[in-house]
Order: C-alpha cells, then sequence, then structure tokens
C-alpha cells in the first residue's frame, strides 16, 4: 500500500478526548480494550506513553503499513523529536531509554542507515541455522537441568528459562568467553530491570571483547561485524552489539514464554506444532506491543487527523496485527504477513533466526519434560503492565522430576577460505584467566556442557 489511510476519525460534535495513558496496571491488565478504544478515534490517536509523554499510536494495519514503508515520509531519527528539543519531556522519563537517539541502525536513515543494516544482516547470515539451533538446545537444556529435578516437580519458566535463555544464545553467538558473558548478561538484564550502572557494565564488557577479537578474531557474529566491509568503528560495532541484544533477547524471552503457556494452555489443539503457537503468539500477543518511533518530515493526514512535523509517531504492533479490519481478510494472508517483525527498510533483520530460537526453546522443553503442564489457566496468566511490550509476568508449571544431562557439543570447524580465523578461545584456558569468585550464569553453562 502506497496511499494514506482514509479511515475517518470520529464524527463531528464528538466530545473532545483525553489522551489513552498506555501504562499501568489498567493498560497491563486489559490492552486490547485499550486498543479498542483508540481504533473507534481513527487509524491513530494521541496516547501518553508515559507520564507527560504524548505520541500518536497507530493502531491500524493499513496505516502502520504506509508509515513503515514510506521512509521518505517517516523517518526514524529521534533528535527530531520536538517535544524533547523544546525541554517538554521529563528527564527522569522511562520513554527515553526507549526512545531516545543511539547511534545505531534502529535510529538511522538513509546512507547511513543502509551502511550499518547491511553490516548486520551481512553478519547475521553467517549464523549456521543447524548450529543456532544446537546453542538453543544446548542453552534450553542446561536451564532445564537447573529445576527439573526439583523434588516438587514445579517452577516458573519465564525467571528460570524463557528470561535467560536468549541471553546465553547471544552470548555464545557474539563469542563471548565466559567472563565477559557474564557480565553481558549482567549488563543487560540489569538495563531491562532498571539497575543502576548496567550500561556501563554492558559498555565496559562489549569493549573489552571487542578488543579481544582485533587480537583473536573468531568465527562468530562480533568478528564479522568487525570484518564487514561498511569498515565499523569499534565504537559503532558496540552499538550494533547493542542493538542486537536489546532487540532480541526481551522479545524473543516474551515469545517463549507466551507460546510455551498457549501451546500448555487448555485450549490448544493438540497435535499442532510449536510453529503455530509461535506464530500466534506473533499475530496475537506482539512481544514488541507499542515502538518504532517515526518522525514525519512534513505534517501528515492520517485520518482525520493532522500530526504535525517531528512530533513522534510510534506503531502499536499490537493493535495492529488484531485490526479487526484485517480479520476478514486473515485467510487469504501469509502466516508472515504480521507486523511483530515490523516493515519496510527497518523491519528486524533477525527475524528468522528468532523464529528458529523460539520455536526450538519450545520444543526442548516438551521433549525434556513431556509432561510439563501449566498450574494457571492461560487466561488467568498476568502480563507486565509496560507499553512497550507483551510479555507474561510469570509461568507457574509442573512436571515429573528428572535428571536433565548434557550432550556432547559438535566441534565447530573453520569456515573455508578464513585461514587467519580461530575458534572462539577454548572454554578452559579462557575461565581460568577469568577473576576469582562465584561465577556467572555463562560461566556456569559453558561449565555445565562439559559436564564440569
Amino acid at each position: 500500500m502506497q496511499q494514506p489511510p482514509g479511515i475517518q476519525g470520529p464524527p463531528p460534535g464528538c466530545p473532545a478526548h483525553g489522551n489513552v495513558p498506555l501504562y499501568g496496571p489498567e493498560f497491563g491488565s486489559d490492552p486490547d480494550a485499550h486498543y479498542e478504544q483508540l481504533r473507534r478515534l481513527g487509524p491513530s490517536a494521541p496516547v501518553d506513553i508515559a507520564p507527560g509523554v504524548e505520541v500518536e499510536l497507530v493502531t491500524s494495519y493499513d496505516a502502520a503499513l504506509y508509515i513503515l514503508q514510506n521512509p521518505a515520509s517517516f523517518v526514524r531519527d529521534s533528535r527530531r523529536w520536538r517535544a524533547l528539543n523544546e525541554g517538554r519531556v521529563p528527564a527522569d522519563s522511562p520513554a527515553l531509554p526507549m526512545m531516545g537517539y543511539r547511534p545505531n541502525a534502529l535510529f538511522s536513515d538513509g546512507a547511513a542507515h543502509a551502511r550499518l543494516r547491511q553490516a548486520v544482516t551481512d553478519s547475521l547470515a553467517g549464523v549456521n541455522e543447524l548450529q543456532l539451533v544446537r546453542q538453543t538446545q544446548q542453552s534450553a537444556d542446561y536451564l532445564i537441568s537447573r529445576f527439573s529435578s526439583d523434588r516438587l516437580g514445579q517452577a516458573e519458566l519465564m525467571a528460570e528459562y524463557a528470561q535467560p535463555l536468549p541471553l546465553l544464545v547471544f552470548s555464545d553467538l557474539f563469542g563471548c568467553p565466559p567472563e565477559i558473558g557474564d557480565r553481558v548478561i549482567v549488563g543487560i538484564s540489569g538495563i531491562f530491570d532498571g539497575t543502576a550502572g548496567a550500561d556501563q557494565v554492558l559498555g565496559e564488557a562489549l569493549g573489552e571483547l571487542i578488543a579481544l577479537k582485533r587480537r583473536r578474531p573468531g568465527d562468530d557474529l562480533t568478528t564479522r561485524l568487525m570484518e564487514h566491509s561498511a569498515q565499523l568503528t569499534d565504537e559503532e560495532v558496540l552499538h550494533q552489539l547493542v542493538t542486537l541484544l536489546s532487540g532480541g533477547t526481551a522479545p524473543l524471552s516474551a515469545t517463549i514464554g507466551s507460546a510455551g503457556a498457549l501451546i500448555l494452555g487448555e485450549d490448544w489443539q493438540a497435535g499442532l506444532p510449536v510453529e503455530d503457537a509461535v506464530t500466534q503468539v506473533l499475530w496475537n500477543y506482539a512481544p514488541i506491543a507499542n515502538y518504532a518511533a517515526h518522525y514525519p518530515t512534513h505534517d501528515v493526514e492520517l485520518g482525520a487527523r493532522t500530526v504535525r512535523a517531528n512530533d513522534p509517531v510510534l506503531i502499536s504492533f499490537a493493535a495492529a496485527n488484531t485490526d479487526p479490519r484485517l480479520a476478514e481478510h486473515r485467510e487469504q494472508l501469509s502466516a508472515k504477513a504480521h507486523l511483530a517483525f515490523g516493515a519496510g527498510p527497518h523491519a528486524c533483520p533477525a527475524k528468522d533466526p528468532a523464529f528458529v530460537i523460539a520455536v526450538t526453546a519450545v520444543e526442548s522443553l516438551l521433549n525434556r519434560l513431556p509432561d510439563v503442564e501449566v498450574r494457571v489457566p492461560f487466561k488467568d496468566l498476568n502480563w507486565v503492565p509496560a507499553p512497550w511490550s507483551r510479555s507474561l509476568v510469570t509461568l507457574p508449571v509442573r512436571f515429573t522430576p528428572r535428571n536433565v544431562m548434557p550432550s556432547q557439543a559438535p566441534v565447530p570447524q573453520p569456515a573455508a577460505g578464513a585461514g587467519h580465523r580461530v575458534p572462539n578461545p577454548a572454554p578452559h584456558a579462557a575461565a581460568a584467566a577469568a577473576p576469582k569468585g562465584r561465577p556467572g550464569l555463562f560461566s556456569r553453562f559453558l561449565a555445565w556442557t562439559r559436564g564440569e
């Protein structure tokens, strides 16, 4: 679609509406009711994404697709943000870490965006799918082993499985030695939890990783970014790694948890593959619910509303995917027509690896704990009351206790023609160089894979 949507807003004479707050327990408990209310105002409506922070939220699938595919009129560089530049955004607003400018592909446009994105997509293309499945299975087995022998046969899968699993996989993909991987996980987890100083921990750990790869390149995502023909600076490499972590791990955790809850729920049709559960989550419980701020380069018309240049327009992927106007055409649409991964030039570059990780994670859980079942009906599970994501707070399960042991990992082979490269440092040698003290999650995972 290349024409602006013509959906009309509220009828003439309709009383003025106050902004709908898209945060807090009321929103978190029933976001769909909020989206339904907003749809009555047209394809978009003004909302408060955080206290004192107004944005235009797009709830129409057609309007969302139009904006995502129209980079000439809607750009991503948040340095244009009018209210921020005029000092009208609170300095401590939780919206700033999500919407503030960073020098990465997500917040870039034009040639700068094309250069950074090409480096990311080419580097991700070097990820071997079979090896990715193997890495995910190993991470899953380790996490399951930590609670599977519990004598009560109970666990909470969000904190114990869905949230840490992508962190282990990404640390492995980045080629982290144990101690650096530990700090990467602490740093990115702290950022999501709002822990003071977490961004510094993450930045220092990734800086050390990049310096290590300068001395000792490996067959990993970090090295491929550094050696790409786009010639990224070390700072640019660091920011792309942060983007991959922040944009990949939390949504993956949400997808794994929601898909697991769905397939273990009372309404799931037995025999349907895990891929169907993950696809249904991407349609109906979009892990990135409201995000992707765009800034009009000129005043634009969205239905009956005029959005001024440089005022932020957020895409509600959750509302767009469940747009009632789309329901009548769903059977004709591809299963991949959802907007959970975005669309247009800024669509998620890692959507295929993300889907593989999510499916493998849920399959591993079902294979290792074949009688696992949820302890709370799906409809009674609680969701995180945040505007940005759609993620379960907890996922309590029960199962028959059992021991899960590590399987032998395949020995990675050097890439053809990459004679100057070497495999990642041997875990034993890297662990010996780590500081003393209780090892972190990644160190314990690597030790477990070695049977220690």
